[in-house]
């Protein structure tokens, strides 16, 4: 908090994202503090800890929910039971809060046939985003060789998704 209030003139909306920042269960405190002394808050999220977001709730001003991919290929990222992401999902549509619901397209986890899927998942959403997959910047080194999808691909499946979210964005 000293480093963010030394920088108040500079900065008024702090981003808390990753690893996961609903495993903590003191997130709702934190964000509290940070929405009385004047900051904006975003929180980016998996959406596996819906309890912690609901309490967080009051005190975020924009939420971003990763959909890593089509809900049947969610144990191949080690999540045997989807869902508390589910209930997240829910949570987000019927509140107040503004959220954006967003795809980083991995080849080989998120394909052609996992589109319609999100976008299933997705539908009706305020907000969706297709993002390229940048290898370089994966924690998980075997994903290092992974090319990326072209622009082309990318825009494919935004088109896809338009059936689904009216406003869709690319970030590629």
């Amino acid at each position: 908090m000293e480093i963010l209030e030394s920088r108040k003139r500079h900065v008024d909306a702090v981003v808390i994202t990753g690893g996961e920042p609903t495993m903590q269960a003191d997130l709702p405190k934190f964000m509290t503090e940070l929405k009385e002394r004047g900051f904006h808050v975003k929180l980016d999220t998996n959406g596996f800890f819906p309890d912690v977001l609901e309490k967080s709730l009051p005190y975020t001003d924009y939420i971003a929910l990763d959909v890593k991919t089509s809900l049947e290929k969610y144990c191949r990222l080690g999540a045997d039971d989807s869902s508390n992401f589910l209930v997240t999902r829910n949570i987000l549509k019927q509140g107040s809060v503004d959220y954006e619901f967003r795809t980083t397209v991995v080849p080989g986890f998120v394909d052609a046939e996992d589109i319609p899927k999100i976008g299933e998942l997705v539908r009706d959403a305020k907000h969706f985003a297709l993002q390229q997959f940048i290898p370089d910047d994966s924690l998980d080194k075997s994903l290092s060789k992974v090319k990326p999808y072209s622009p082309e691909v990318i825009n494919d499946y935004a088109g896809v998704m338009k059936k689904y979210v009216t406003d869709v964005k690319l970030r590629v």
